[in-house]
């Protein structure tokens, strides 16, 4: 059974050498993946904070160099602290780079006006 990651680094590897329809059909697909395991990052961080009182929760996403403070939401720093915890996987940063290198030779998922 592949992984969220292992597959998004299958597809990273498989980028440089695809072209056109072919690439924007991996990077449609690491988009999807890319998103489910920002999810499940979510949800393990989540019930990671779940008992964390609000002070601590604020404690630890300053720690990790995130602007924040008292009155932003329970919901949202989790969000914070997911994503900078996802961003920092090597599959995340193989999709970045993938999305990167693909907008470099013109592709990405977004249609031009």
């Amino acid at each position: 059974m592949t992984t969220i990651s292992q597959r998004l680094l299958d597809l990273a590897a498989a980028a440089p050498a695809s072209h056109d329809e072919d690439l924007v059909l991996l990077l449609r697909e690491a988009n999807e993946l890319y998103q489910r395991g920002f999810e499940d990052q979510r949800e393990r961080v989540a019930t990671r904070c779940a008992d964390m009182p609000s002070q601590d929760l604020v404690s630890a996403a300053t720690a990790a160099g995130l602007p924040c403070d008292e009155t932003q939401d329970r919901h949202e720093l989790v969000l914070l602290l997911t994503l900078t915890e996802w961003e920092m996987t090597p599959a995340a940063l193989a999709y970045r780079e993938m999305a990167e290198s693909a907008a470099r030779r013109g592709v990405c998922l977004v249609p031009e006006e």
